[in-house]
């Protein structure tokens, strides 16, 4: 299977160090009464972080989805494999049972033969002779049985010898992401974690309620925004121009927000400056 290759935009981005994110301007302690602008500060730089936490992940680009896709197909070909297994048991049992049963009726062929010496009518000559060719169908059946079985058995044993050489490379393709993948990690992981606390620092401050309305907005935009400031007078999110009364009230930082077309809080870009 050919596998895809880590985009160049990824490369980069991984190569590129991490930007650590703007402080926030006052720290607010959790618990602490903080007025709309201390919440929209806090939300803003909360962005700011989780962005640069989305771009790190960006550079995994579809690696793990592709670890995960390999490693289904690969415990789908190891059951396939196991049920092949089962299947071959099965259909050597039944020709070993054919041979059996042709071995039986040899058997009874002789001792029908033998009895038919010794007969006292032809009634008695036919009946034998009757149950010998009896048992020559039954040997010709299991003949042609174990012909079907075999030629069954062999067709099997391709398919298996497929499977099994189709799940080695599938093994080194799974191989090759995952060594690919942790070593991207590697390289991202200090930055995330240290992203990431911060994060939580900064959620923690953040009232329940508005850092629930931030996680879904964030979550149906496709860039990730949930926080964007103004900018050349148009929401930052969807670039539609916002009105210059509203700007006013955005800069104003008495009240939450919202982008009338996207529904995304709107925040004025000198909002993490010192006053």
């Amino acid at each position: 299977m050919a596998t895809r290759k880590t985009t160049k935009k990824a490369e980069a981005a991984v190569a590129a160090p991490v930007k650590k994110p703007t402080p926030v301007v006052r720290t607010i302690e959790k618990g602490e009464s903080n007025t709309i602008e201390d919440k929209l500060r806090a939300l803003y730089q909360l962005q700011l972080i989780d962005s640069q936490v989305d771009r790190i992940r960006i550079t995994r680009g579809e690696l793990p989805m592709e670890v995960a896709d390999l490693e289904d197909e690969i415990a789908g070909l190891q059951t396939r494999i196991n049920n092949y297994g089962e299947e071959f048991k099965a259909v050597e049992e039944q020709i070993k049972n054919r041979k059996n049963t042709i071995k039986d009726a040899q058997a009874l062929i002789k001792k029908y033969q033998s009895q038919q010496g010794s007969v006292k009518n032809n009634r008695e000559f036919d009946s034998l002779n009757k149950e010998i060719e009896y048992q020559q169908l039954e040997i010709q059946l299991c003949e042609k049985r174990i012909k079907e079985y075999t030629v069954d058995l062999n067709e099997k044993k391709l398919i298996l010898e497929a499977s099994e050489k189709t799940l080695e490379g599938r093994n080194q393709d799974l191989q090759n992401k995952k060594d690919e993948l942790d070593s991207i990690i590697a390289e991202t992981e200090k930055e995330e974690a240290e992203l990431t606390k911060e994060s939580n620092k900064a959620s923690d401050v953040i009232e329940e309620r508005l850092l629930t309305a931030y996680h879904r907005i964030r979550k149906n935009a496709r860039n990730g925004l949930g926080v964007v400031s103004i900018t050349r007078d148009a929401c930052g999110g969807c670039f539609n121009k916002i009105p210059p009364q509203r700007q006013l009230d955005i800069r104003q930082r008495k009240k939450v927000i919202v982008c009338e077309h996207c529904g995304r809080i709107l925040v004025d870009a000198g909002i993490l400056d010192k006053d």
